[in-house]
């Protein structure tokens, strides 16, 4: 009904727009006015602000452009009645055979229903997590795992063409020391100075030795490079183990050192290319024996050094390959999460896209903000971290995603494992699951009682809980366009809190299943089909976020 009432609203004031002022009705979409669910059904099932949005450029006050609106919505079938109130606002009542034909709908749907094609023709790149592989992932990974993975899931339900992709930092000092601390571990010397420690790195050191037992008959650079080679290999695979049984999957695995790398056809790095190309473009110049991009010409803070005097390329000029790569590839639109210490990467990147010709409204950097745990142990491997593999044998992968997708990305988290370890109502991952659960079990009773669907009359779905109920899921396809065209996760996980209550709630008033010898009416079969598009929705709104939806919960 949201698209229909939608489309009839746009179809009004395209006419009434018509009506004064012809040709402005040409520019305009559902895009200008919103059609949103009251906070209270006291005010309708939809409430609209076209009048007031619109009416100062038809010239005629916004009270009358909404009466006029709604003489029009009155006349549509399935409308009940339409209320103008206050300045403008339009507040709609469905009749009740339109407002429960939903759980037909929805049942028949099935999962694709919420699915929609706001995003479609999209070629999205989304990066996330993307650490270094010289450590175990810790918590703030974590965060950023279920965010992006979240994001990702968001955009293909919309209809993009999306790509995760971890970008794997492994060029630079850092690696080095990697190398170093590993071989330290397997020679038994002390960690050099500014290396890694851990039992980790110990850990790495014998398996290591274990790989290649004539390491240490090497000459010392070859030592270096093999138990650097090793080290790097064990520990990225532990990263992705890490990740998939987190249930993150990536589609690429983007090595920074590739961006260095001569083609075997003699063709030049990347990196070289890239900076060639901004040279090109007229956006680098030398100074200091150091080669610079002139980046403050798109609204960069200060200019960005690309290749150093002693003629080594900067992380800038990785950046400005890995974007250039990421064009190549044929992305529309490039999506990155960072960590909150990478403010000043937002506008470094917007100014690097601008200055390649491309379009800096293109990439979107995502700033998460930072994570912590309440009574939680550093690890005992990495000594300084929370481990996300102890985090998820802790608190478990649904509980734990759910936790993190729940809040927006820019503020603060702290985590209560008490409080997500418990099996009530006070745990918004259990209570979400467990209305689920029980929609599973209001089905399996019905069908042993005898009541199927093979009836449905909407109109009997007139309770006050029902009609709660039925709104809120005519909500969940614009919940999941927004949260898409937003990137904000945690509305579809609040969306599933306030679902699971108005479930519950509907479930202690209205029995599917009739009382002892009661015959099975037709209510009772219409009851199943809410029963079972309420179970559907949750289903869809759990997957979107890559949590289980158990059809019973042990």
């Amino acid at each position: 009904m949201t698209q229909t009432l939608s489309a009839a609203l746009l179809a009004i004031v395209t006419l009434l727009a018509e009506e004064r002022r012809p040709g402005v009705s040409q520019d305009l979409s559902v895009a200008d006015f919103a059609l949103v669910r009251p906070k209270s059904r006291d005010h309708g099932d939809w409430a609209s602000n076209a009048a007031l949005k619109l009416a100062k450029n038809l010239g005629v006050s916004s009270h009358e452009l909404a009466v006029e609106i709604a003489d029009h919505l009155a006349e549509m079938p399935g409308i009940a009645g339409v209320e103008v109130a206050g300045p403008g606002f339009i507040n709609v009542r469905l009749d009740a055979v339109s407002a429960g034909s939903l759980a037909k709908t929805i049942v028949e749907a099935g999962v694709a229903f919420g699915s929609n094609d706001s995003q479609r023709g999209r070629t999205i790149n989304v990066e996330f997590v993307s650490a270094n592989p010289t450590g175990p992932l810790h918590i703030g990974h974590t965060r950023w795992a279920a965010l992006g993975d979240s994001i990702a899931r968001l955009l293909i339900a919309c209809g993009a063409t999306v790509t995760r992709e971890f970008y794997i930092n492994d060029a630079g000092v850092q690696m080095e020391q990697f190398g170093r601390s590993v071989l330290a571990a397997a020679k038994g010397e002390t960690t050099p100075e500014d290396g890694y420690e851990g039992t980790y790195i110990d850990d790495l050191g014998r398996r290591v030795l274990e790989a290649k037992p004539g390491l240490l008959d090497l000459d010392s650079a070859e030592q270096l490079t093999a138990a650097g080679e090793l080290a790097y290999k064990f520990q990225l695979s532990e990263i992705q183990a890490s990740l998939a049984h987190f249930n993150v999957p990536f589609d690429v695995w983007f090595s920074e050192s590739a961006l260095h790398m001569k083609g075997s056809d003699g063709r030049q790095s990347l990196v070289h290319e890239a900076v060639d190309r901004l040279r090109a473009e007229g956006h680098v110049f030398d100074e200091s024996d150091a080669v610079w991009v002139r980046t403050t010409d798109f609204g960069d803070d200060k200019d960005r050094v690309i290749r150093r005097s002693n003629g080594e390329y900067t992380y800038f000029a990785a950046d400005a390959a890995y974007y250039l790569n990421k064009v190549d590839r044929g992305f529309t639109h490039k999506i990155c999460l960072l960590g909150a210490d990478h403010h000043g990467y937002v506008q470094r990147l917007k100014a690097l896209a601008a200055a390649t010709g491309g379009d800096p409204d293109d990439i979107e950097v995502i700033i998460g903000q930072l994570v912590s745990v309440n009574g939680a142990r550093l690890s005992k491997r990495a000594g300084n971290i929370i481990e996300m593999d102890d985090l998820r044998l802790w608190l478990g992968t649904d509980a734990l995603r759910y936790s993190l997708v729940r809040h927006p990305a820019d503020s603060p988290l702290t985590l209560d494992p008490e409080l997500l370890r418990k099996r009530s109502n006070d745990n918004p991952v259990f209570y979400v699951q467990y209305a689920h659960a029980r929609t599973h079990n209001v089905a399996r009773n019905a069908a042993a009682s005898g009541v199927t669907r093979h009836e449905f009359a909407p109109e009997l779905l007139g309770h006050e809980t029902e009609l709660a109920l039925l709104g809120a899921l005519q909500e969940f396809p614009r919940i999941v366009k927004f949260a898409a065209e937003v990137r904000e996760p945690h509305r579809v996980a609040r969306y599933l809190d306030e679902l699971a209550g108005l479930y519950h709630r509907w479930y202690a008033n209205r029995r599917v299943i009739p009382l002892g010898d009661a015959p099975v009416e037709t209510v009772h079969r219409t009851r199943l089909w809410l029963n079972d598009a309420s179970g559907q929705v949750l289903r869809n709104g759990l997957t979107l976020i890559g949590v289980g939806a158990p059809e019973r919960l042990q």
